[in-house]
């Protein structure tokens, strides 16, 4: 096992800077996701890292050594690819044990090796296949089995589950997790998607633009974004992000022409909610009414989930449409029905005029 440190990390495609300088630490044993939009740079990050990818500036740290100037194979880092990467002429057992036998492990051990990584990953009877022979998810499997059986100090995944359908995900997802429960070794792993990002990682790092705009635990990302970028990647649906006017006379808060929270009851006062700022609010911070109660729209449609449903709500006075996450018991609303929304105070976040988010009556941002 190994930690991780990224230190002034650049990379330039001609005059295009892709990385403009990145700073990271990936602890010892934990399993960190870099998670962000397409074009990012979390790919190219992880590239970095594995020496696939030239840096054009700063260093990279696998443990105590500085491994910048060092090729793929000296990093004692595995990397598992997107298209599986397996050579279609061989089988499962010379696929998994081709890289140990490139770097001279004996057959006796390489064959050790490859039998305790197939039993581990549940691949014992599928090591004379071929993989045209195999599933998506089987090819999956036997792509970290290569890697494992090379006992790497590091694993380095680029969105390994993204060609698999949703069911197989999700198991994947298990497995990968237990995997890394068992093996206790330090993972990196890359995706845009932030569901991925929220089961596997005990940390996540959010990338945009090359930049790294937070990194944390999954549920205070969640919780405590930074940013509305942050905010708005990481939750499904997706956070409802609302203009609203202060009333200071009378102390209150007005979205559109409609009084909806008594900032006193925040225990805050309307002269910390500058002009520019927003207010952020989760879909299930929203609760329905009956029309005059709380702020009143127009269902324009709902989503069916089974667990829960989605409600997206058009207020005359908001160009997006507010959408509201309702346990099965809360639901009941059809499409046209005319309803009043009630945001929970206790779940409301600020964001100022520079997308910063920051805590009414404190003089630092978040």
């Amino acid at each position: 096992m190994a930690s991780i440190e990224l230190k002034g990390v650049t990379k330039h495609f001609g005059e295009t800077v892709v990385i403009p300088g990145l700073d990271l630490q990936v602890r010892d044993g934990e399993f960190m996701v870099f998670v962000g939009p397409s074009g990012c740079g979390k790919s190219t990050m992880l590239r970095m890292i594995a020496g696939l990818e030239n840096m054009t500036g700063g260093s990279i740290h696998i443990g105590d050594e500085n491994v910048s100037a060092k090729g793929p194979s000296e990093r004692g880092a595995a990397m598992v690819f997107q298209s599986y990467a397996l050579y279609p002429h061989m089988t499962v057992e010379d696929n998994m044990g081709f890289g140990l036998r490139m770097s001279g492990t004996s057959k006796t051990e390489t064959a050790k090796l490859v039998q305790e990584t197939a039993e581990r990953l549940q691949l014992s009877p599928l090591l004379k296949r071929y993989p045209k022979q195999l599933s998506g998810g089987q090819r999956q499997r036997v792509a970290i089995g290569r890697a494992i059986v090379r006992r790497p100090k590091v694993f380095l995944f680029d969105e390994p589950l993204s060609n698999l359908d949703a069911s197989l995900r999700v198991q994947m997802r298990i497995e990968l997790a237990k995997l890394h429960a068992d093996l206790k070794t330090t993972m990196v792993y890359v995706t845009h998607d932030q569901t991925e990002a929220m089961t596997l990682g005990n940390r996540i790092a959010v990338f945009n633009q090359g930049r790294i705009e937070q990194v944390g635990a999954p549920m205070d990302l969640y919780r405590k974004p930074v940013n509305t970028f942050v905010a708005q990647f990481l939750g499904s649906p997706k956070i409802n992000l609302l203009p609203y006017t202060v009333d200071i006379l009378n102390n209150r808060l007005l979205l559109g022409s409609k009084v909806n929270v008594d900032v006193d009851a925040l225990g805050n006062k309307v002269n910390d909610l500058l002009p520019g700022t927003t207010m952020g609010v989760r879909p299930e911070a929203i609760g329905l009414t009956a029309p005059g109660a709380g702020l009143t729209g127009t269902i324009e449609f709902t989503e069916q989930l089974g667990d829960a449903t989605i409600v997206y709500v058009r207020m005359p006075w908001h160009e997006e449409l507010i959408i509201a996450k309702l346990s099965q018991q809360r639901a009941g609303f059809r499409m046209g029905d005319s309803v009043g929304l009630q945001l929970d105070p206790k779940q409301l976040m600020w964001f100022d005029a520079h997308s910063k988010r920051f805590i009414p009556g404190s003089e630092s941002l978040v």
